[in-house]
Protein backbone atom coordinates (compact mmCIF):
# COMPACT_ATOMS: atom_id res chain seq x y z
CA UNK A 1 0.00 0.00 0.00
CA UNK A 2 2.78 2.48 1.03
CA UNK A 3 4.45 2.34 -1.97
CA UNK A 4 1.46 3.36 -4.56
CA UNK A 5 1.00 6.09 -2.82
CA UNK A 6 3.04 8.48 -4.87
CA UNK A 7 0.78 7.25 -8.03
CA UNK A 8 -1.90 7.69 -6.10
CA UNK A 9 -1.41 11.54 -5.45
CA UNK A 10 -0.23 11.75 -8.56
CA UNK A 11 -3.42 10.77 -10.12
CA UNK A 12 -5.00 12.99 -7.71
CA UNK A 13 -2.78 15.63 -8.70
CA UNK A 14 -4.15 15.48 -11.88
CA UNK A 15 -7.45 14.82 -11.98
CA UNK A 16 -8.62 16.94 -8.67
CA UNK A 17 -8.74 20.47 -8.74
CA UNK A 18 -9.59 20.95 -5.11
CA UNK A 19 -6.57 19.02 -4.30
CA UNK A 20 -4.12 20.47 -6.82
CA UNK A 21 -5.04 23.93 -5.53
CA UNK A 22 -5.09 23.27 -1.78
CA UNK A 23 -1.82 21.37 -1.65
CA UNK A 24 -0.85 24.46 -3.75
CA UNK A 25 -2.09 27.32 -1.24
CA UNK A 26 -0.57 24.97 1.64
CA UNK A 27 2.64 25.18 0.50
CA UNK A 28 2.92 29.23 -0.98
CA UNK A 29 1.56 29.66 2.96
CA UNK A 30 4.00 27.43 4.39
CA UNK A 31 6.78 29.10 2.57
CA UNK A 32 5.19 32.90 3.02
CA UNK A 33 5.11 31.87 6.80
CA UNK A 34 8.54 30.34 7.22
CA UNK A 35 10.45 33.10 5.56
CA UNK A 36 8.09 36.04 7.92
CA UNK A 37 9.11 33.92 10.75
CA UNK A 38 13.17 33.45 9.82
CA UNK A 39 12.85 36.99 9.14
CA UNK A 40 10.94 37.96 12.43
CA UNK A 41 13.28 35.47 14.71
CA UNK A 42 16.15 37.19 12.68
CA UNK A 43 15.10 41.04 13.25
CA UNK A 44 13.91 40.22 16.76
CA UNK A 45 17.34 38.37 17.81
CA UNK A 46 19.43 41.92 16.80
CA UNK A 47 16.93 44.37 17.88
CA UNK A 48 16.84 42.41 21.65
CA UNK A 49 20.61 42.24 21.42
CA UNK A 50 20.84 46.25 20.41
CA UNK A 51 18.47 46.93 23.06
CA UNK A 52 20.33 45.03 25.83
CA UNK A 53 23.93 46.28 24.61
CA UNK A 54 22.61 49.91 24.83
CA UNK A 55 21.30 49.37 28.60
CA UNK A 56 24.06 47.58 29.27
CA UNK A 57 26.10 50.50 28.35
CA UNK A 58 23.83 52.62 30.08
CA UNK A 59 24.93 50.76 33.31
CA UNK A 60 28.44 50.89 32.99
CA UNK A 61 28.39 54.66 32.58
CA UNK A 62 26.37 55.08 35.16
CA UNK A 63 28.30 52.55 37.56
CA UNK A 64 31.73 54.48 36.33
CA UNK A 65 30.37 57.82 36.97
CA UNK A 66 29.44 56.52 40.72
CA UNK A 67 32.52 55.46 41.24
CA UNK A 68 34.36 58.25 39.84
CA UNK A 69 32.81 60.72 42.17
CA UNK A 70 33.86 58.61 45.01
CA UNK A 71 37.35 58.53 43.94
CA UNK A 72 37.05 62.29 43.29
CA UNK A 73 35.38 63.62 46.57
CA UNK A 74 37.84 61.51 48.47
CA UNK A 75 40.86 63.38 49.95
CA UNK A 76 44.36 62.03 49.16
CA UNK A 77 46.72 61.29 51.21
CA UNK A 78 48.86 58.30 52.18
CA UNK A 79 48.36 54.54 50.41
CA UNK A 80 46.05 53.71 53.23
CA UNK A 81 43.51 56.01 52.58
CA UNK A 82 43.89 56.09 48.89
CA UNK A 83 43.32 51.99 49.04
CA UNK A 84 39.94 52.70 51.08
CA UNK A 85 38.41 55.42 48.55
CA UNK A 86 39.06 52.61 46.16
CA UNK A 87 37.53 50.04 48.28
CA UNK A 88 34.72 52.67 48.46
CA UNK A 89 34.55 52.99 44.54
CA UNK A 90 34.13 49.22 44.31
CA UNK A 91 31.25 49.17 46.48
CA UNK A 92 30.05 51.72 44.78
CA UNK A 93 30.31 50.32 41.25
CA UNK A 94 28.73 46.65 42.72
CA UNK A 95 25.63 48.98 44.09
CA UNK A 96 25.12 51.01 40.73
CA UNK A 97 25.57 47.96 38.01
CA UNK A 98 23.75 44.70 37.58
CA UNK A 99 27.15 43.32 36.62
CA UNK A 100 28.03 40.22 37.46
CA UNK A 101 32.44 40.69 37.34
CA UNK A 102 33.78 43.79 38.27
CA UNK A 103 37.37 44.43 37.90
CA UNK A 104 40.11 47.04 37.79
CA UNK A 105 43.65 47.09 36.25
CA UNK A 106 46.14 50.35 36.84
CA UNK A 107 47.28 51.37 33.77
CA UNK A 108 51.21 52.10 33.19
CA UNK A 109 54.27 51.26 35.80
CA UNK A 110 54.13 50.75 39.18
CA UNK A 111 53.29 54.04 41.49
CA UNK A 112 53.84 54.92 45.07
CA UNK A 113 50.71 55.07 46.94
CA UNK A 114 48.83 53.89 44.00
CA UNK A 115 45.85 51.33 45.18
CA UNK A 116 46.20 47.82 44.04
CA UNK A 117 44.37 46.05 41.68
CA UNK A 118 40.79 44.50 42.31
CA UNK A 119 38.46 41.87 40.80
CA UNK A 120 35.63 39.68 41.79
CA UNK A 121 36.37 36.81 39.74
CA UNK A 122 40.53 36.33 39.88
CA UNK A 123 41.76 34.91 36.78
CA UNK A 124 37.98 34.84 35.08
CA UNK A 125 38.32 38.17 34.02
CA UNK A 126 41.68 38.16 32.60
CA UNK A 127 41.25 35.35 30.57
CA UNK A 128 38.40 36.75 28.82
CA UNK A 129 39.74 39.96 27.90
CA UNK A 130 41.58 40.09 24.91
CA UNK A 131 44.75 42.56 23.78
CA UNK A 132 43.00 44.39 21.57
CA UNK A 133 40.30 45.64 23.90
CA UNK A 134 43.08 46.15 26.19
CA UNK A 135 45.20 48.62 24.06
CA UNK A 136 41.50 50.47 23.10
CA UNK A 137 40.28 50.67 26.57
CA UNK A 138 43.92 52.45 27.52
CA UNK A 139 43.82 54.66 24.52
CA UNK A 140 40.61 55.93 24.62
CA UNK A 141 40.14 56.76 28.39
CA UNK A 142 36.97 58.87 27.17
CA UNK A 143 34.93 55.94 25.47
CA UNK A 144 33.59 52.69 26.38
CA UNK A 145 34.34 49.83 24.67
CA UNK A 146 32.75 46.74 24.74
CA UNK A 147 32.85 43.24 23.20
CA UNK A 148 30.72 40.39 23.45
CA UNK A 149 32.25 36.90 25.47
CA UNK A 150 31.31 33.67 26.82
CA UNK A 151 30.74 33.69 30.44
CA UNK A 152 31.58 30.46 32.18
CA UNK A 153 29.11 29.62 34.14
CA UNK A 154 28.63 25.53 36.11
CA UNK A 155 30.11 23.34 32.82
CA UNK A 156 29.38 25.41 30.71
CA UNK A 157 28.93 29.44 29.22
CA UNK A 158 26.15 31.97 28.83
CA UNK A 159 26.23 34.85 26.35
CA UNK A 160 27.83 38.25 27.85
CA UNK A 161 29.25 41.38 26.79
CA UNK A 162 32.92 42.85 28.49
CA UNK A 163 32.55 46.82 29.22
CA UNK A 164 35.55 48.52 29.40
CA UNK A 165 36.21 52.16 30.64
CA UNK A 166 39.03 53.98 32.50
CA UNK A 167 38.91 55.34 36.62
CA UNK A 168 41.15 58.30 37.30
CA UNK A 169 42.69 58.97 40.60
CA UNK A 170 44.39 62.35 39.71
CA UNK A 171 47.37 63.03 40.34
CA UNK A 172 48.02 58.85 41.13
CA UNK A 173 47.22 56.49 38.34
CA UNK A 174 44.26 55.80 36.14
CA UNK A 175 43.04 52.22 35.92
CA UNK A 176 41.06 50.18 33.33
CA UNK A 177 37.66 49.10 34.43
CA UNK A 178 35.99 46.15 33.44
CA UNK A 179 32.33 44.88 33.73
CA UNK A 180 31.07 41.97 32.46
CA UNK A 181 27.20 41.79 31.99
CA UNK A 182 25.09 38.46 32.10
CA UNK A 183 22.74 38.28 29.27
CA UNK A 184 21.49 34.67 30.04
CA UNK A 185 18.13 36.11 29.93
CA UNK A 186 17.83 36.88 25.96
CA UNK A 187 18.19 33.79 24.35
CA UNK A 188 15.55 32.75 26.80
CA UNK A 189 13.33 35.40 25.85
CA UNK A 190 14.60 34.92 22.46
CA UNK A 191 13.73 31.02 22.33
CA UNK A 192 10.50 32.59 23.69
CA UNK A 193 8.95 34.54 20.76
CA UNK A 194 10.79 32.28 18.45
CA UNK A 195 8.46 29.00 19.82
CA UNK A 196 5.63 31.96 19.52
CA UNK A 197 5.92 32.65 16.19
CA UNK A 198 6.46 28.83 14.69
CA UNK A 199 3.20 27.82 16.64
CA UNK A 200 1.04 30.97 15.19
CA UNK A 201 2.91 30.36 12.27
CA UNK A 202 1.32 27.11 12.17
CA UNK A 203 -1.66 28.03 13.48
CA UNK A 204 -1.84 30.63 10.12
CA UNK A 205 -1.22 27.72 7.79
CA UNK A 206 -3.98 25.20 9.33
CA UNK A 207 -6.14 28.33 9.61
CA UNK A 208 -5.87 29.30 5.77
CA UNK A 209 -6.03 25.58 4.09
CA UNK A 210 -9.30 25.32 6.26
CA UNK A 211 -10.40 28.73 4.82
CA UNK A 212 -8.86 27.70 1.47
CA UNK A 213 -10.92 24.45 1.57
CA UNK A 214 -14.15 25.90 2.12
CA UNK A 215 -13.47 28.53 -0.44
CA UNK A 216 -12.98 26.17 -2.99
CA UNK A 217 -15.76 23.70 -1.67
CA UNK A 218 -17.89 26.53 -2.91
CA UNK A 219 -16.84 26.69 -5.81
CA UNK A 220 -15.59 23.74 -6.80
CA UNK A 221 -18.76 21.57 -5.98
CA UNK A 222 -21.17 23.00 -8.69
CA UNK A 223 -17.84 22.98 -10.85
CA UNK A 224 -18.27 18.59 -10.46
CA UNK A 225 -22.01 18.89 -10.11
CA UNK A 226 -21.85 20.35 -13.60
CA UNK A 227 -19.22 17.60 -14.76
CA UNK A 228 -21.64 14.71 -13.64
CA UNK A 229 -24.13 16.13 -15.14
CA UNK A 230 -22.08 17.21 -17.86
CA UNK A 231 -21.49 13.34 -18.34
CA UNK A 232 -25.09 12.26 -18.10
CA UNK A 233 -26.02 13.97 -20.70
CA UNK A 234 -23.71 13.00 -23.20
CA UNK A 235 -24.49 9.12 -21.60
CA UNK A 236 -28.06 10.03 -23.32
CA UNK A 237 -30.02 11.18 -20.14
CA UNK A 238 -31.26 14.00 -21.66
CA UNK A 239 -33.64 14.83 -18.89
CA UNK A 240 -30.87 15.77 -15.88
CA UNK A 241 -30.20 19.56 -14.85
CA UNK A 242 -28.32 21.17 -12.52
CA UNK A 243 -30.04 22.71 -9.34
CA UNK A 244 -29.58 26.54 -9.57
CA UNK A 245 -29.34 28.34 -6.00
CA UNK A 246 -28.71 32.32 -5.64
CA UNK A 247 -27.95 34.56 -8.71
CA UNK A 248 -24.28 34.86 -8.39
CA UNK A 249 -21.78 34.02 -11.48
CA UNK A 250 -22.28 30.02 -10.83
CA UNK A 251 -25.89 30.61 -10.61
CA UNK A 252 -26.07 32.07 -14.04
CA UNK A 253 -23.39 29.42 -15.58
CA UNK A 254 -26.12 27.19 -14.11
CA UNK A 255 -29.25 28.30 -15.50
CA UNK A 256 -27.02 28.94 -19.26
CA UNK A 257 -26.11 25.26 -18.74
CA UNK A 258 -29.54 24.07 -18.16
CA UNK A 259 -30.99 26.45 -21.07
CA UNK A 260 -28.30 24.49 -23.06
CA UNK A 261 -29.48 20.99 -22.02
CA UNK A 262 -33.38 21.93 -23.09
CA UNK A 263 -31.98 23.17 -26.65
CA UNK A 264 -30.34 20.05 -26.89
CA UNK A 265 -32.49 17.97 -25.81
CA UNK A 266 -35.28 19.69 -28.03
CA UNK A 267 -33.11 19.33 -30.91
CA UNK A 268 -32.44 15.58 -30.91
CA UNK A 269 -35.74 14.97 -29.97
CA UNK A 270 -36.45 16.64 -33.58
CA UNK A 271 -34.04 14.69 -34.73
CA UNK A 272 -35.02 11.29 -33.76
CA UNK A 273 -38.21 11.69 -34.95
CA UNK A 274 -37.35 12.67 -38.03
CA UNK A 275 -34.98 9.88 -37.87
CA UNK A 276 -37.44 7.60 -36.95
CA UNK A 277 -39.66 9.19 -39.83
CA UNK A 278 -37.06 8.70 -42.28
CA UNK A 279 -36.59 4.70 -41.08
CA UNK A 280 -40.61 4.18 -41.38
CA UNK A 281 -40.02 5.61 -45.07
CA UNK A 282 -37.70 3.29 -46.06
CA UNK A 283 -38.60 0.28 -44.32
CA UNK A 284 -42.23 1.13 -45.92
CA UNK A 285 -41.16 2.10 -49.31
CA UNK A 286 -38.80 -0.94 -48.87
CA UNK A 287 -41.37 -3.54 -48.15
CA UNK A 288 -43.71 -1.82 -50.73
CA UNK A 289 -41.47 -2.38 -53.63
CA UNK A 290 -40.64 -5.44 -52.94
CA UNK A 291 -44.15 -7.17 -54.19
CA UNK A 292 -43.65 -5.09 -57.67
CA UNK A 293 -39.97 -6.36 -57.63
CA UNK A 294 -40.71 -9.53 -57.06
CA UNK A 295 -43.27 -9.45 -60.41
CA UNK A 296 -40.55 -7.40 -62.28
CA UNK A 297 -37.74 -9.91 -61.61
CA UNK A 298 -39.93 -12.75 -62.99
CA UNK A 299 -41.33 -10.80 -66.26
CA UNK A 300 -36.98 -9.59 -66.88
CA UNK A 301 -36.37 -13.61 -66.06
CA UNK A 302 -38.65 -14.83 -68.78
CA UNK A 303 -37.86 -11.84 -70.80
CA UNK A 304 -34.14 -12.66 -70.62
CA UNK A 305 -34.69 -16.44 -70.98
CA UNK A 306 -36.23 -15.47 -74.52
CA UNK A 307 -33.53 -13.55 -75.66
CA UNK A 308 -32.10 -15.64 -78.39
CA UNK A 309 -35.52 -15.12 -79.93
CA UNK A 310 -35.17 -11.62 -80.15
CA UNK A 311 -33.12 -9.01 -82.29
CA UNK A 312 -29.86 -7.94 -80.83
CA UNK A 313 -30.81 -4.59 -79.77
CA UNK A 314 -33.82 -6.11 -77.54
CA UNK A 315 -31.79 -9.33 -77.06
CA UNK A 316 -28.93 -6.61 -75.44
CA UNK A 317 -31.91 -4.50 -73.35
CA UNK A 318 -33.22 -7.34 -71.91
CA UNK A 319 -30.02 -8.38 -70.79
CA UNK A 320 -29.64 -5.25 -69.25
CA UNK A 321 -32.98 -5.08 -67.87
CA UNK A 322 -32.44 -8.18 -66.05
CA UNK A 323 -29.16 -6.68 -64.56
CA UNK A 324 -30.75 -3.72 -63.41
CA UNK A 325 -33.34 -5.53 -61.94
CA UNK A 326 -30.82 -7.83 -59.64
CA UNK A 327 -28.94 -5.36 -58.54
CA UNK A 328 -32.18 -3.05 -58.03
CA UNK A 329 -32.97 -6.50 -55.88
CA UNK A 330 -29.96 -6.25 -53.83
CA UNK A 331 -29.91 -2.60 -53.14
CA UNK A 332 -33.16 -3.33 -51.58
CA UNK A 333 -32.12 -5.71 -49.84
CA UNK A 334 -29.71 -3.58 -48.46
CA UNK A 335 -31.46 -0.81 -47.65
CA UNK A 336 -33.94 -3.29 -45.57
CA UNK A 337 -31.00 -4.04 -43.75
CA UNK A 338 -30.18 -0.79 -42.99
CA UNK A 339 -33.40 -0.01 -41.69
CA UNK A 340 -33.03 -2.84 -39.63
CA UNK A 341 -30.01 -1.61 -38.00
CA UNK A 342 -31.12 2.10 -37.69
CA UNK A 343 -33.80 0.55 -35.38
CA UNK A 344 -32.17 -1.70 -33.13
CA UNK A 345 -34.01 -5.08 -34.57
CA UNK A 346 -31.45 -7.27 -35.73
CA UNK A 347 -30.63 -10.87 -34.05
CA UNK A 348 -28.09 -12.66 -34.20
CA UNK A 349 -28.44 -16.44 -35.10
CA UNK A 350 -25.26 -18.00 -33.67
CA UNK A 351 -23.70 -21.16 -34.73
CA UNK A 352 -20.43 -23.13 -34.14
CA UNK A 353 -18.98 -22.20 -37.32
CA UNK A 354 -15.05 -22.84 -38.87
CA UNK A 355 -13.86 -19.41 -40.23
CA UNK A 356 -11.49 -21.25 -42.04
CA UNK A 357 -14.25 -23.23 -43.51
CA UNK A 358 -16.27 -20.52 -44.27
CA UNK A 359 -13.52 -18.75 -45.74
CA UNK A 360 -12.73 -21.58 -48.64
CA UNK A 361 -16.46 -21.43 -49.22
CA UNK A 362 -16.66 -17.67 -50.07
CA UNK A 363 -13.70 -17.86 -52.16
CA UNK A 364 -14.70 -21.20 -54.16
CA UNK A 365 -18.39 -19.29 -54.51
CA UNK A 366 -16.66 -16.32 -56.41
CA UNK A 367 -13.72 -18.28 -58.12
CA UNK A 368 -15.57 -17.66 -61.51
CA UNK A 369 -15.57 -13.43 -61.02
CA UNK A 370 -11.91 -13.81 -60.22
CA UNK A 371 -11.21 -15.50 -62.97
CA UNK A 372 -13.45 -12.93 -65.16
CA UNK A 373 -10.85 -10.44 -63.73
CA UNK A 374 -8.01 -12.41 -63.93
CA UNK A 375 -7.67 -12.15 -60.14
CA UNK A 376 -5.88 -15.11 -58.16
CA UNK A 377 -6.90 -15.68 -54.65
CA UNK A 378 -4.74 -17.80 -52.31
CA UNK A 379 -6.15 -18.52 -48.98
CA UNK A 380 -3.61 -18.85 -46.21
CA UNK A 381 -5.20 -19.84 -42.79
CA UNK A 382 -2.35 -21.43 -40.06
CA UNK A 383 -5.43 -21.41 -37.89
CA UNK A 384 -9.09 -20.54 -37.65
CA UNK A 385 -10.20 -23.79 -37.86
CA UNK A 386 -12.02 -24.79 -34.48
CA UNK A 387 -16.11 -24.13 -34.70
CA UNK A 388 -16.71 -20.63 -32.77
CA UNK A 389 -19.93 -19.49 -32.21
CA UNK A 390 -21.23 -16.80 -34.74
CA UNK A 391 -24.05 -16.15 -36.99
CA UNK A 392 -22.60 -17.53 -40.10
CA UNK A 393 -24.87 -15.58 -42.88
CA UNK A 394 -23.79 -12.35 -42.04
CA UNK A 395 -20.24 -13.54 -41.55
CA UNK A 396 -20.26 -15.07 -45.16
CA UNK A 397 -21.75 -11.08 -46.41
CA UNK A 398 -18.94 -9.74 -44.71
CA UNK A 399 -16.19 -12.14 -46.69
CA UNK A 400 -18.28 -11.95 -49.96
CA UNK A 401 -18.26 -8.19 -49.78
CA UNK A 402 -14.72 -7.60 -48.51
CA UNK A 403 -13.70 -10.21 -51.21
CA UNK A 404 -15.76 -8.72 -54.13
CA UNK A 405 -13.99 -5.42 -53.14
CA UNK A 406 -10.86 -6.54 -53.40
CA UNK A 407 -11.28 -8.35 -56.56
CA UNK A 408 -12.66 -5.13 -58.41
CA UNK A 409 -10.30 -3.27 -57.23
CA UNK A 410 -7.16 -5.86 -57.15
CA UNK A 411 -6.14 -4.40 -60.63
CA UNK A 412 -6.00 -8.45 -61.37
CA UNK A 413 -2.87 -9.03 -58.35
CA UNK A 414 -2.77 -11.50 -56.30
CA UNK A 415 -5.45 -11.70 -53.46
CA UNK A 416 -4.35 -13.13 -50.29
CA UNK A 417 -7.36 -14.34 -47.69
CA UNK A 418 -5.21 -15.09 -44.14
CA UNK A 419 -7.21 -16.90 -41.47
CA UNK A 420 -5.66 -17.28 -38.08
CA UNK A 421 -6.74 -17.19 -34.47
CA UNK A 422 -5.53 -16.98 -30.57
CA UNK A 423 -7.30 -17.77 -27.17
CA UNK A 424 -9.16 -14.70 -27.64
CA UNK A 425 -10.38 -14.19 -31.32
CA UNK A 426 -10.40 -15.49 -34.72
CA UNK A 427 -9.88 -13.33 -37.44
CA UNK A 428 -9.92 -13.08 -41.38
CA UNK A 429 -7.75 -10.63 -43.69
CA UNK A 430 -8.41 -9.88 -47.08
CA UNK A 431 -5.28 -8.03 -48.56
CA UNK A 432 -5.65 -6.68 -52.32
CA UNK A 433 -2.37 -5.00 -53.76
CA UNK A 434 -3.97 -3.29 -55.74
CA UNK A 435 -4.19 1.03 -56.33
CA UNK A 436 -5.35 1.53 -52.45
CA UNK A 437 -6.97 4.80 -51.20
CA UNK A 438 -5.35 7.91 -49.49
CA UNK A 439 -6.00 8.32 -45.87
CA UNK A 440 -8.40 10.75 -46.12
CA UNK A 441 -10.74 8.19 -48.47
CA UNK A 442 -10.06 5.64 -45.58
CA UNK A 443 -11.30 7.60 -42.88
CA UNK A 444 -14.80 7.74 -45.32
CA UNK A 445 -14.51 4.02 -46.24
CA UNK A 446 -17.41 2.56 -44.21
CA UNK A 447 -19.40 5.73 -44.69
CA UNK A 448 -23.05 4.84 -46.52
CA UNK A 449 -22.96 5.38 -50.28
CA UNK A 450 -19.57 6.53 -50.49
CA UNK A 451 -17.03 6.15 -53.15
CA UNK A 452 -13.46 6.47 -53.48
CA UNK A 453 -13.83 7.65 -56.86
CA UNK A 454 -17.00 8.47 -58.11
CA UNK A 455 -14.66 8.04 -61.78
CA UNK A 456 -14.20 4.63 -60.97
CA UNK A 457 -16.33 2.24 -62.56
CA UNK A 458 -18.11 -0.44 -60.59
CA UNK A 459 -17.88 -3.86 -61.97
CA UNK A 460 -19.67 -5.68 -59.89
CA UNK A 461 -22.61 -3.50 -59.50
CA UNK A 462 -22.45 -2.82 -55.39
CA UNK A 463 -24.79 -0.86 -54.06
CA UNK A 464 -22.66 1.43 -51.82
CA UNK A 465 -24.16 -0.16 -48.27
CA UNK A 466 -22.08 -3.52 -48.48
CA UNK A 467 -19.47 -1.69 -46.41
CA UNK A 468 -21.45 0.19 -44.03
CA UNK A 469 -23.56 -3.46 -43.62
CA UNK A 470 -20.04 -5.28 -42.84
CA UNK A 471 -19.21 -2.87 -40.31
CA UNK A 472 -22.17 -2.97 -38.41
CA UNK A 473 -22.72 -6.79 -38.54
CA UNK A 474 -19.23 -7.28 -36.92
CA UNK A 475 -19.91 -4.79 -34.21
CA UNK A 476 -23.04 -7.25 -33.65
CA UNK A 477 -20.71 -9.78 -33.03
CA UNK A 478 -19.06 -7.64 -31.12
CA UNK A 479 -15.80 -7.45 -32.89
CA UNK A 480 -14.55 -4.86 -35.36
CA UNK A 481 -13.29 -4.48 -38.94
CA UNK A 482 -10.25 -2.54 -39.75
CA UNK A 483 -8.91 -1.11 -42.63
CA UNK A 484 -5.33 -0.52 -43.94
CA UNK A 485 -4.69 1.18 -47.31
CA UNK A 486 -1.96 3.64 -49.20
CA UNK A 487 -1.62 4.78 -52.89
CA UNK A 488 0.38 1.85 -54.75
CA UNK A 489 0.06 -0.63 -52.11
CA UNK A 490 -3.36 -1.89 -52.30
CA UNK A 491 -5.86 -2.40 -49.29
CA UNK A 492 -6.48 -4.89 -46.07
CA UNK A 493 -9.54 -5.46 -44.42
CA UNK A 494 -9.46 -7.12 -41.19
CA UNK A 495 -12.38 -9.02 -39.92
CA UNK A 496 -11.73 -10.11 -36.04
CA UNK A 497 -14.35 -11.99 -34.07
CA UNK A 498 -14.41 -12.57 -30.20
CA UNK A 499 -14.62 -16.18 -29.20
CA UNK A 500 -17.38 -17.12 -26.46
CA UNK A 501 -19.35 -13.89 -27.39
CA UNK A 502 -17.31 -11.46 -25.42
CA UNK A 503 -16.22 -8.62 -26.91
CA UNK A 504 -12.46 -8.19 -27.72
CA UNK A 505 -9.65 -6.90 -25.42
CA UNK A 506 -6.66 -7.64 -27.09
CA UNK A 507 -4.43 -7.39 -30.39
CA UNK A 508 -6.01 -9.27 -33.80
CA UNK A 509 -4.44 -12.29 -34.68
CA UNK A 510 -4.05 -10.77 -38.32
CA UNK A 511 -2.37 -7.40 -38.20
CA UNK A 512 -4.07 -4.38 -39.42
CA UNK A 513 -0.38 -3.28 -41.06
CA UNK A 514 0.60 -5.73 -42.81
CA UNK A 515 3.96 -4.12 -43.12
CA UNK A 516 5.88 -3.92 -46.01
CA UNK A 517 5.12 -7.18 -48.16
CA UNK A 518 5.28 -7.16 -51.54
CA UNK A 519 2.81 -9.27 -54.30
CA UNK A 520 6.08 -11.08 -55.45
CA UNK A 521 7.04 -11.88 -51.98
CA UNK A 522 3.81 -14.37 -51.82
CA UNK A 523 3.92 -15.68 -55.47
CA UNK A 524 4.77 -19.21 -53.74
CA UNK A 525 2.14 -19.24 -51.62
CA UNK A 526 -1.05 -21.39 -53.58
CA UNK A 527 -4.36 -22.04 -52.62
CA UNK A 528 -5.19 -24.37 -50.07
CA UNK A 529 -6.65 -27.45 -50.57
CA UNK A 530 -10.03 -28.12 -49.98
CA UNK A 531 -10.14 -28.20 -46.33
CA UNK A 532 -11.82 -31.46 -44.31
CA UNK A 533 -12.56 -31.03 -40.74
CA UNK A 534 -12.69 -33.84 -38.35
CA UNK A 535 -15.07 -32.90 -34.73
CA UNK A 536 -12.83 -30.75 -32.45
CA UNK A 537 -13.11 -30.83 -28.84
CA UNK A 538 -10.77 -28.01 -27.77
CA UNK A 539 -10.21 -24.16 -29.45
CA UNK A 540 -6.93 -23.97 -31.26
CA UNK A 541 -4.56 -21.22 -30.11
CA UNK A 542 -2.00 -19.67 -32.66
CA UNK A 543 -2.26 -22.64 -35.64
CA UNK A 544 -4.64 -24.75 -37.24
CA UNK A 545 -5.99 -27.62 -34.94
CA UNK A 546 -7.99 -29.82 -38.43
CA UNK A 547 -6.33 -30.97 -41.37
CA UNK A 548 -5.96 -30.29 -45.33
CA UNK A 549 -6.60 -32.96 -47.43
CA UNK A 550 -3.97 -35.20 -48.60
CA UNK A 551 -2.64 -32.31 -51.53
CA UNK A 552 -1.98 -29.78 -48.91
CA UNK A 553 1.63 -28.48 -48.94
CA UNK A 554 2.67 -25.96 -46.56
CA UNK A 555 2.04 -22.78 -47.69
CA UNK A 556 -1.31 -23.75 -49.71
CA UNK A 557 -1.01 -25.82 -52.85
CA UNK A 558 -2.24 -24.61 -56.43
Amino acid sequence: MWRSWPGSVATLWRRSLRFRTILVTIGLTALAVVVACVWMALAIQNDLFASRKDQVLIDAEQARAAAQRTLDAAVQSDAVQLQNVMTLANSALRDQSSATMVAAYRIGPPVPNAPQDFSTAEGVVDELLTPAMRALVEANPDQQIWQPVALPEGSGSVPGIMVGQQLDIRGVASYELYLAYDLANAPQTLTFVQRTLWLVGIALVLLISVIAWFVLRSVTVPISEAADTSAKLAAGRLDVRLQVHGEDELATLGRSFNAMADSIESQIKELADLSLVQQRFVSDVSHELRTPLTTIRLAADMINDQRDEFDPATARAAELLNAQVQRFETLLSDLLEISRYDAGSVQLELEPTSLAQLAEDVIGSMQQLAEQHGTDVRLVAPGGYSPVDMDPRRVRRIVRNLLGNAIEHGEGRPIVVTVDSDQQAVAIGVRDYGMGMRKQDVDHVFDRFWRADPSRKRTIGGTGLGLSIALGDAKLHGGELAVWSEPGRGTNFVLTLPRRGAHLTGASPIPVDPGDDTVDGREDLGMTAPIDLPPVDAPDVGGATGRRGPAATPGGSA
